[in-house]
């Protein structure tokens, strides 16, 4: 990208927030996060957060353990709303004012999600954080976030991963697969790509919506993302 987006969709996973821990929340991985949104968007940047919940709880786990899945997805959804808390409390020490959204009515922590009332928050300079992924069992965070991407008229989805990007194959597995710079939807679809689930990829190429995947462990990464410049796999339905 040229130029910095007008508005960003951030997708966070919830181990992100895990720092070395693996579960849990780290302060300090937070904190640097925090921080690093807060350099990111001094330009002026939009931007609205998906916030995942594996570091607590995936309701694929829960399910295979013997909860039903709907209950399982349940229970994901609520621990999105809990690092969602923690993460606009990090915010917010930071200087940045902030709202937290939800797909599931909890009035006493966060306002319901309404699409105008969040690009309204967008336009007077907020960070808004969406919790509880769609609201709904059986979709993911992945799909909440190209969702709410497109609804709020985001012009790019950051997909804050634990690797450098895409690659052909997967790099903890093969230590010579090799990291795309660029490639189109399609072209990930052909080559069975894991870039994330088929539902919300398919969303994302039908709305044309680009995509960056990116390394978040990795300090400064975040910001340059924010700010529009190369970093990780560009996806894109034209490239």
């Amino acid at each position: 990208m040229d130029d910095a987006p007008r508005r960003v969709l951030l997708k966070l996973s919830g181990e992100v927030l895990a720092g070395g821990a693996g579960q849990g929340i780290d302060a300090v991985a937070i904190g640097r996060l925090a921080e690093e949104i807060r350099d990111g968007v001094a330009g002026g940047t939009g931007l609205a957060i998906v916030i995942g919940g594996g570091n607590l709880i995936r309701g694929t786990t829960a399910a295979g353990e013997g909860f039903d899945r709907a209950t399982g997805d349940s229970m994901g959804m609520l621990a999105t709303v809990i690092n969602a808390l923690a993460l606009q409390d990090a915010l917010e020490h930071r200087g940045l004012t902030t709202r937290v959204m939800s797909a599931l009515e909890m009035r006493s922590l966060a306002e319901p999600y309404i699409r105008r009332r969040a690009v309204r928050h967008l336009e007077k300079g907020r960070v808004v954080i969406l919790a509880a992924g769609t609201g709904h069992p059986y979709f993911t965070t992945d799909t909440a976030a190209v969702l709410r991407a497109v609804e709020i008229g985001a012009d790019v989805l950051l997909k804050a991963t634990k690797v450098d990007g895409v690659f052909t194959e997967d790099p903890r597995r093969n230590p010579d697969a090799v990291r795309y710079d660029s490639l189109s939807y399609l072209e990930a679809i052909q080559r069975r790509l894991n870039v994330m689930d088929m539902t919300a990829f398919t969303m994302g190429m039908d709305h044309r919506l680009p995509l960056v995947v990116f390394n978040v462990t990795v300090p400064g990464n975040l910001v340059r993302a924010l700010k529009g410049e190369s970093v990780g796999t560009r996806v894109a339905v034209e490239v």
